[in-house]
């Protein structure tokens, strides 16, 4: 089975479409797969539903989506940094399904074990669990929380060999390891394709059986919040 593709919009073909749910790796800036998401908006799909930790910046990663108003939903658990986001959800011109985040990597995570369901303390008593069916067990009461089924999965790693294993690198592993295994089809763009054989069994973190399609690209990683100590006086 052929994985490799030249760049991200051969990758995406026949792949993409109006309606979507799909599920992006990445946290903050870090590990976003960048060349997918402006592949997507090149592609002008419509009435996309995004399952993704956060919503990107005003100019970069899923903020580019929503500035064309390609997406219609996100199911998210950080939702600040961007200034269209607050403008759309405000004005109702985007649904919002608030997550908190080990909730929202849960719901990935079962998704791709073919979990369909779990239950969960977190958002008890909270707005969060308004219209959700709660149980007790031993005394504490939980919320149903429904695992995540994606028709596309989005992430980003470091390296990966022609067979689609994939290794991430520090905090771009988190939420792209659950997002890939939850999409029916997963696209993985990475930094470097090595031979096959030459990663160390031990230190892959994706299996290649979860990767259908790989593209090798240039990222710009972009810093989310430049905080800088100032100079010290002589």
């Amino acid at each position: 089975m052929k994985k490799v593709y030249a760049n991200a919009t051969e990758a995406l073909d026949g792949v993409i479409t109006d309606g979507m749910m799909i599920a992006a790796g990445g946290f903050g800036l870090c590990g976003i797969p960048e060349l997918l998401l402006e592949a997507i908006k090149d592609s002008g799909a419509q009435n996309l539903t995004f399952a993704s930790n956060n919503a990107g910046v005003d100019d970069f990663g899923i903020g580019i989506l929503l500035q064309t108003k390609q997406v219609k939903k996100m199911i998210s658990s950080y939702v600040g940094e961007n200034a269209e986001f607050m403008r759309q959800y405000l004005s109702g011109e985007l649904e919002l399904e608030f997550n908190p985040q080990g909730t929202l990597a849960e719901r990935m995570r079962a998704g791709g074990a073919g979990i369909p369901g779990f239950y969960t303390k977190t958002g008890v008593g909270t707005v969060i669990a308004e219209g959700k069916e709660h149980k007790d067990f031993s005394g504490e009461t939980y919320i149903l929380e429904e695992g995540i089924f994606a028709d596309l999965a989005i992430v980003k790693a470091w390296k990966a060999d022609d067979t689609g294993n994939l290794i991430f690198r520090k905090t771009a592993r988190n939420f792209n390891v659950p997002a890939a295994t939850c999409g029916k089809i997963c696209i993985a763009e990475v930094e470097e394709i090595v031979p096959r054989g030459s990663l160390d069994p031990d230190a892959i973190h994706l299996p290649g059986i979860y990767v259908h399609r790989i593209i090798q690209g240039e990222h710009e990683k972009r810093i989310e919040q430049r905080t800088t100590r100032k100079k010290e006086e002589a």
